[in-house]
């Protein structure tokens, strides 16, 4: 403790024990007098309110005697230091004030924030009870979610029909916002067209690479079908992603009933592709088949490897099929050269891996056509075609790719993936 302050204590000690001995000393001469000479509680008080200040006043003066100043410079001092406590004391008692608010906000989730609470308070104020909430609740969220993820595009088309010669022309316009099936965000689509029930007649639009909105312009024209005849079939507009290393996938359908539609006049307009039905589709029902083709030019040698077929359709009693595969050369509807695979007993899958070799000239590839047919061999019975591929210089879709695909690139062999379509009946004899 400093000097200063321990003088100030000793002083004010001293003079609270003298004006206390005054004190005592006024209250018995006021006992003693009778009345007369006895003053009332102010008089006395302002008697007795002097002499603390005279002694305060003396003992400040002895003091700053003592220490060598003056008395203003003693006072001035005992301000000071009197401002400095209070300071300290205030700031000791805020800094305990804002530790315990401090304590009592972290009791709260991470605080409170004071605009988010009106905020919440207000939308809070608008929400509608939650009685009529449960009472006009409509769940078709969740299959409005499932019908925006199920979109797969939109097809336009044409249909024209002609009652002089009871054909039936089909346009495949284009399609848009097809969904994305390859890894670099985009589709190979192309589109299939035949009509149900029989689909011996089958059109394919050309192969149009990375596109999600392909312009197709192309029409087909479907011809011996009477009037009567096409009331009663649908036409089916399937869209397909090419793929040449694997299976084809199936983007969507159309399907248009002809009953339903008004051929006196020419019909233009856009449909959803709807999902396909079943497994595969009304179109896989048949299978796929890959094969590999490779042409030499200069020795002129057409190389076809059988590598595998998939999901052919169950020609036996137990559900399965015994498959093998012819391979004819066909030149102006006449077979120059047939071979065939080995057979496959018991299987819907059949893995081959059998080269045949036919001697093309390179003057005659031009002219010649190429038929893979998938046969169920039956030893008692008949073998009966499963479907077949037909490839050549008028073939037309994914078969036209594959043969051009080849000679646009000799001695390599190039290996694709074909849908098997119906047999005609001339081939169904082995």
């Amino acid at each position: 403790m400093s000097p200063i302050l321990q003088s100030l204590m000793r002083w004010r000690r001293e003079a609270v024990e003298a004006a206390t001995e005054k004190t005592m000393e006024k209250l018995s001469n006021i006992t003693a007098t009778a009345g007369g000479n006895a003053t009332s509680p102010t008089e006395a008080g302002s008697t007795m309110a002097p002499v603390p200040t005279e002694s305060i006043g003396e003992k400040a003066a002895e003091l700053a005697h003592k220490m060598h100043m003056e008395t203003w410079q003693f006072v001035a001092i005992l301000a000071g230091v009197a401002v400095v406590v209070l300071g300290v004391c205030f700031c000791c008692i805020r800094r305990c004030f804002r530790k315990r608010r401090s304590k009592d906000g972290k009791k709260g989730k991470g605080g409170v924030d004071l605009k988010s609470v009106q905020l919440l308070g207000s939308a809070y104020k608008e929400k509608p009870d939650m009685d009529e909430l449960t009472e006009n609740a409509e769940e078709p969220d969740d299959g409005d979610a499932k019908k925006e993820e199920q979109k797969l595009g939109k097809l336009q088309y044409k249909l024209e029909y002609d009652f002089n010669s009871n054909s039936l022309s089909v346009t495949v316009i284009q399609a848009e916002e097809l969904p994305a099936l390859d890894m670099g965000g985009t589709s190979d689509p192309y589109v299939k067209v035949y009509l149900l029930p029989d689909k011996k007649k089958k059109f394919e639009t050309k192969v149009h690479r990375k596109t999600l909105s392909p312009v197709f312009n192309e029409t087909f024209v479907f011809k011996n079908v009477p009037y009567a005849d096409a009331m009663n079939k649908t036409l089916v507009f399937a869209i397909f992603d090419f793929d040449r290393f694997s299976k084809h996938d199936q983007i969507g359908e159309v399907k248009v009933p002809l009953c339903q539609v008004d051929l006196a006049q020419t019909i233009e307009e856009w449909r959803e592709l709807q999902s396909v039905e079943g497994e595969g589709g009304q179109d896989n029902k048949l299978g796929d088949i890959c094969f590999s083709l490779r042409y030499v030019p200069t020795a002129g040698k057409l190389t076809v490897v059988i590598l595998e077929a998939k999901n052919l359709k169950k020609m036996d009693v137990g559900g399965l099929s015994d498959p093998y595969v012819k391979i004819a050369l066909m030149q102006n509807g006449k077979r120059l050269k047939k071979k065939k695979t080995s057979i496959k007993k018991c299987t819907l899958n059949p893995y081959y891996n059998e080269s045949f070799t036919f001697e093309v000239p390179f003057e005659q590839i031009q002219k010649v056509n190429l038929v893979v047919t998938v046969v169920d061999y039956d030893r008692i019975g008949t073998s009966e075609p499963i479907g077949k591929v037909c490839l050549g210089y008028n073939a037309s879709g994914t078969e036209l790719r594959h043969w051009s695909d080849m000679l646009a690139s000799p001695r390599r062999p190039i290996a694709q993936w074909h849908t098997l379509k119906d047999p005609e009946d001339g081939e169904k004899k082995d």
